[in-house]
């Protein structure tokens, strides 16, 4: 039995006719480009939880990683394409407390689910597609401080983030430090490696090969189909990153998939129709444009570029931080979280999580990762 790819929507981007679900919307006006050029009129989608107090004190940020959104925590439905992504972090009675802290959590700029990215609207009326700029994890930033301005967060209590999102926890912490009392960056690096440039590469390869991408310009294709076959071998690519060898070859090892058979080429085994899976629920939800403009935002991400690079940057950061790991991480190793702790003058020691699921433990393994994000919390407010 052939395994044939189920056809899919040119994009899954929200657009304005489409459920809000629990999002808000800041409209944060024109903003320069770190590499040129700008976007003249950018809005942010945002969701909350918990109450601001009077002293504006207890606020915390939370920013997702490469195909996570604002959804941090609730239901999926109507307007809301996944449940929340960190289930049991954030909410009452959580390690980080709706009941205590004011939680915010964006979509990134460039993303596609609320946030100005390609299958945004141009200023022309068409979607932006392959004339999107080239916007950075610093561009990223900024939009959220202009967020933080409107929402008159003056300081954030915590910045937490992994993966992507700790890029950006640790940009926040160089660009705003007078803004960010704490930061807990997760399975993150303070610089991508060249290992890590060459996984993203493939992916980006993958979804511009794809002759439905058609130069980035497919959201008005006559027959309604987009790169969704490129898209979720990326997908596939990036998500053999996440998990680690020992959890695919315990969980799957040789097994066929169901009756298909993998002698002849016409059949899978499971661990091929584990990632088919994963392709087909991302190119769902997702948008390839934004898939490729935040992934070649994770290419130059580098807390030292124009700051004399990464260990003097690193010592200009004057927030405390919690640092965390997973030892079976092979996308963002445990030696990347190691200089940042021998480097942030206010670091606590290193927090290394244990798990059999590679860098996908940050998601999974809140039994370690919840006590350790408490702690800090407290800690701070102490």
């Amino acid at each position: 039995m052939r395994h044939a790819p189920t056809p899919l929507p040119a994009s899954a981007a929200w657009t304005p006719d489409q459920p809000v679900g629990h999002r808000q919307f800041a409209d944060l006006g024109p903003i320069k480009l770190e590499a040129g050029g700008r976007l003249p009129a950018v809005r942010m989608a945002y969701e909350t939880w918990g109450t601001l107090n009077e002293a504006r004190d207890n606020a915390v940020l939370v920013l997702h990683a490469l195909t996570g959104d604002s959804h941090v925590a609730g239901d999926a439905g109507p307007g809301h394409p996944t449940a929340g992504w960190w289930p049991g972090m954030v909410g009452p009675g959580c390690p980080i407390d709706t009941d205590r802290f004011f939680v915010v959590c964006p979509n990134v700029l460039g993303g596609c689910q609320g946030t100005t990215g390609p299958a945004s609207t141009a200023f022309d009326g068409a979607p932006w597609g392959s004339r999107f700029p080239y916007v950075t994890v610093r561009d990223q930033v900024a939009a959220e401080i202009r967020l933080a301005d409107a929402l008159g967060v003056d300081s954030w209590a915590l910045v937490v983030g992994a993966s992507m999102g700790g890029h950006r926890v640790l940009e926040w912490a160089a660009i705003a430090p007078e803004r960010v009392r704490g930061i807990a960056a997760i399975a993150t690096a303070a610089q991508t490696t060249a290992d890590q440039i060459a996984w993203a590469h493939a992916q980006i390869a993958a979804v511009r090969a794809d002759p439905k991408f058609r130069g980035g310009d497919y959201y008005d294709a006559e027959d309604g189909d987009g790169p969704h076959v490129g898209l979720g071998i990326a997908r596939q690519i990036a998500h053999t990153t996440y998990r680690s060898a020992a959890e695919l070859d315990a969980r799957f090892g040789r097994i066929p998939q169901g009756g298909e058979e993998p002698m002849g080429g016409g059949g899978r085994f499971a661990v091929q129709s584990y990632l088919d899976h994963h392709a087909q629920k991302l190119a769902r939800r997702f948008d390839a444009n934004a898939y490729v403009v935040l992934t070649e935002s994770m290419l130059t991400h580098d807390l030292g570029r124009n700051r004399g690079g990464v260990d003097a940057a690193l010592r200009t950061i004057t927030a405390k931080a919690l640092i965390v790991a997973v030892d079976s991480d092979r996308l963002f190793l445990p030696e990347q979280s190691v200089r940042m702790v021998a480097q942030i003058p206010d670091a606590l020691p290193l927090r290394l999580i244990h798990s059999d699921f590679g860098h996908d433990g940050f998601l999974i393994e809140t039994d370690q990762l919840g006590p350790a994000i408490r702690e800090f919390l407290d800690s701070l407010a102490g």
